[in-house]
């Protein structure tokens, strides 16, 4: 289904991992069959010009006919969250503006050029078009969803030979290898052991490299350890306070460690849409009080803080 070859002579350790995902591994999965329906009903269409540094732009000269197509498989591969992506003409506009988390962390990213990067629960692999517009030389990233390693294929299919692969796999099941920047967006407050996460990070981390640690946070000196659920989610189980999420960083063994954003998440930013039909911030949020979520619990405001591994 994918050819691997290329990705495995940057990771080679990692031919024991990708040679599990074959047809079957898929197929266990009850919608595969929708999906790879709407990923096959794709048309073939001439790429003319590609922007991956401002946005995630695709153009060529299409048909109406042919973009009606595009955007019908597009839409079949629904719930789209990261983005927004631009397709021929068809406006992917996606539950995340992560164009807007992307511009906060872009200018700390100034080194990128040439850098092997690793995005940990990357989604849809939004973050990895936009690493590669700003000069990384490759980007891997990792995501158990098999809708997002989907629309992931989708986006690539235009996109021939771009080397931003996605591993439909936990990032627990993966044997360390060495990266230049290693993301995680996201994705600390949902482990059971965040400090084991940004352990696991390091792993990855060559010496003198760096990670980006983005999350949830509170103010709350101790955190928030939400007894059932946080925002309407289940699997929240430390949102850190921010001085939490750069300790962290440091207790694994980073220097230079930094806070260079903290952002109140909008309903501007976080919203259903055409391409996210679902419930999104706005019914997670106190009605009566919206800096409040629905339990009760602060508002979403997320933090990014990057650390060093020393040389």
């Amino acid at each position: 289904m994918i050819d691997w070859e290329p990705l495995l002579q940057l990771v080679p350790a990692w031919r024991q991992h990708t040679a599990q995902l074959d047809e079957a591994h898929f197929a266990r999965h009850g919608d595969f069959t929708r999906w790879q329906a709407a990923l096959n009903a794709l048309p073939v269409l001439p790429v003319n010009s590609i922007d991956l540094k401002d946005r995630v732009r695709i153009d060529g000269a299409v048909s109406a006919e042919q973009r009606r197509m595009l955007e019908s498989a597009l839409q079949g591969l629904h719930p789209w969250r990261k983005g927004p992506f631009e397709l021929f003409g068809v406006h992917i506009d996606t539950e995340w503006r992560s164009d807007w988390k992307w511009q906060r962390l872009a200018p700390h990213l100034a080194d990128i050029e040439a850098q092997r990067v690793l995005d940990v629960g990357c989604g849809n692999g939004y973050f990895g078009w936009r690493l590669l517009g700003a000069g990384a030389a490759s980007v891997v990233g990792v995501d158990p969803s098999l809708l997002f390693f989907i629309q992931h294929l989708a986006v690539s299919r235009y996109l021939a030979g771009a080397p931003n692969w996605l591993l439909p796999l936990p990032f627990e099941a993966l044997t360390p290898a060495p990266f230049d920047t290693v993301l995680s967006m996201g994705v600390v407050y949902h482990r059971r052991d965040p400090l084991e996460h940004v352990k696991r990070l390091y792993d990855f981390t060559r010496p003198g490299g760096r990670i980006v640690l983005e999350s949830l946070v509170v103010t709350d000196a101790t955190g928030l350890e939400p007894e059932q659920r946080y925002a309407r989610m289940r699997n929240v189980h430390l949102v850190p306070s921010v001085k939490q999420l750069a300790a962290w960083l440091q207790q694994v063994g980073c220097d230079e460690v930094s806070v260079v954003d903290v952002t109140e998440t909008s309903l501007a930013e976080q919203r259903s849409t055409r391409w996210m039909r679902f419930e999104s911030l706005a019914e997670a949020l106190d009605p009566d009080d919206p800096s409040r979520t629905v339990e009760g619990h602060p508002a979403p405001v997320r933090a990014i803080a990057i650390g060093r591994r020393p040389p």
